[in-house]
């Protein structure tokens, strides 16, 4: 069955994890774009602030103060968008806890408060989401990462997490085909993105979290998941240096577990020892309405394979094809140059 989505500034549209990071600029986005937005988080005074905000500057919005690790909070955050809108078009699964450290250093109770988030969460909110579209039709766009593709060392528990946001996403799309739903289902796969990531992580490692380069605007990435909202699509990787990563590893697996064993572990570290205690958002909510991190690294604004990819033009799988050439010939993880030189 075709899938037809609404103009964006004709939907309704509920984001998880919107106090911060990604989530936070796709709900600044949305809502300068003209969508009704109802917010979630684990922060009261992050969501208020964010929903006046949005208010003050003429939009809709309504928040709901919600752990999506319990599944009741995702069923009230669904209410609340019937009680206040009459339902939803859209749902945008973006909250995520993070972790860093070995995995023989990583207490296997802080994975668990991963997964319940990271998984389970998303599996909620999807599963509601479907409850709510399958009759009227909309869309569910799932937030994943190039670690569901690409497991990284540091970040191991993070990538297996996203492994299996990949797999329940690409099922929850075939069943609801299967069924003839009109209900668009798209994984968006962001490379390293500009957020307070590693500062909101908790940090098992003796030096402080950093992410490697090259990173990519949040921008970017609010950008494909609102792209997704208007026109179906099934996936999405934000950024040509993630979809080189995702290439390379499948074409060149060897190479890239060597690439990542020599080159990943001290890029993630940063030249600080680390702050043992350090708020985190595996043990209580850390938004604050940060949509940026503070890296001394480039940031690339825009990525040009993720615009040609949108529009299914073939250009793109040049460019990729292009960017795994790089990896393959410099064992470099920078694809780009700086954002004040140019994008990829």
């Amino acid at each position: 069955m075709s899938v037809d989505l609404k103009p964006l500034d004709e939907q309704v549209i509920v984001i998880t994890g919107a106090s911060s990071g990604i989530g936070l600029r796709t709900a600044r986005m949305a809502a300068d774009r003209g969508a009704k937005l109802v917010l979630a988080a684990r922060s009261e005074d992050a969501l208020r602030e964010l929903t006046d905000e949005i208010e003050r500057g003429g939009g809709d919005a309504t928040y709901v103060v919600a752990d999506v690790s319990d599944r009741e909070a995702v069923h009230e955050i669904a209410a609340t968008a019937r009680e206040t809108y009459g339902g939803f078009d859209t749902w945008v699964n973006v909250a995520g806890a993070f972790l860093y450290g070995r995995l023989d250093e990583t207490p296997v109770e802080d994975m668990r408060e991963q997964f319940d988030t990271n998984v389970w969460g998303l599996l909620y909110g999807s599963l509601a989401a479907a409850d709510h579209l399958e009759e009227r039709g909309g869309a569910i766009v799932n937030v994943g990462s190039v670690v569901s593709d690409v497991a990284i060392p540091l970040q191991g528990s993070y990538s297996a997490s996203k492994h299996a946001v990949e797999g329940f996403t690409d099922a929850l799309r075939t069943e609801l085909e299967a069924d003839g739903a009109p209900v668009s289902v798209t994984l968006v796969k962001p490379s390293q993105a500009d957020t307070p990531y590693p500062h909101h992580a908790k940090n098992h490692m003796d030096e402080a979290a950093t992410l490697p380069p090259p990173l990519y605007a949040p921008d970017a990435v609010a950008r494909a998941i609102l792209d997704a909202t208007e026109r179906p699509r099934r996936d999405v990787t934000v950024g040509g240096a993630g979809k080189a990563m995702s290439a390379l590893a499948t074409v060149a697996p060897g190479l890239m577990d060597t690439a990542l064993a020599k080159l990943f572990l001290p890029l993630q570290q940063g030249d600080r020892p680390a702050r043992p205690d350090a708020e985190n958002n595996v043990d209580g909510p850390t938004g604050s309405l940060e949509e940026r991190g503070d890296y001394d690294r480039p940031v690339l604004e825009r990525s040009l394979y993720t615009r040609l990819a949108e529009r299914g033009s073939l250009a793109a799988v040049a460019v990729g094809l292009v960017l795994v050439a790089l990896y393959v010939l410099s064992g470099s993880v920078r694809d780009g140059p700086s954002e004040s030189s140019g994008r990829a």
